[in-house]
């Protein structure tokens, strides 16, 4: 039997009743049987001063630590002002100083998005921009992203719309598929 791909969830939102956590505490919920998934709190990670960055605060040695031992990423982000959160950018930041350690490069990464509009794409497509250059390989299929998320998401912080719930699983799915067949391929 193989190990368990090990993944690293993080989410681009500090709010406590946050959408995006509630998705994310979902993918937890519905990961794979052959998979795990451990969340990352971004909360405290203090704004990227380049001054800092090859003697970084623990919290983004931390964050840079559980990025290199897991197998794959999982982020959760939000959209704002049709870009991705600056906590979620700022973290990326940190962990990715100096370019010479690249705690990114070639990690299999998917995105989920919540939104309490219609919308919700386009953060999702900034954050790929990202990718590129911190040579990451995204899932590209299923897409996730709950639309009106106030209605789908209860008092209680549950997802209750059945198809997000599945999508989640598929995108979870594909994430350990891809995983699997990258380190077969190194």
């Amino acid at each position: 039997m193989e190990k368990p791909v090990r993944i690293l969830g993080f989410v681009g939102s500090l709010r406590k009743g946050s959408y995006n956590k509630a998705l994310m505490r979902t993918a937890v919920e519905l990961v794979p049987d052959d998979a795990t998934i451990e969340v990352f709190d971004l909360e405290g990670i203090p704004p990227f001063n380049q001054d800092w960055e090859n003697n970084p605060p623990q919290i983004v040695r931390d964050f840079k630590a559980k990025i290199r031992a897991a197998d794959a990423l999982l982020i959760a982000t939000p959209e704002y002002n049709y870009s991705i959160p600056g906590v979620l950018k700022n973290a990326i930041d940190a962990a990715s100083r100096p370019y010479a350690d690249k705690v990114f490069d070639g990690k299999p990464v998917a995105i989920m998005s919540a939104s309490t509009g219609h919308l919700g794409a386009r953060a999702q497509y900034h954050l790929r921009q990202s990718f590129v250059f911190l040579n990451m390989y995204p899932i590209n299929h299923p897409e996730v992203m709950l639309s009106l998320a106030g209605k789908n998401i209860d008092v209680n912080g549950n997802l209750t719309n059945e198809e997000t719930r599945k999508l989640i699983r598929e995108l979870l799915e594909e994430l350990v598929r891809w995983t699997r067949k990258l380190k077969a391929a190194e």
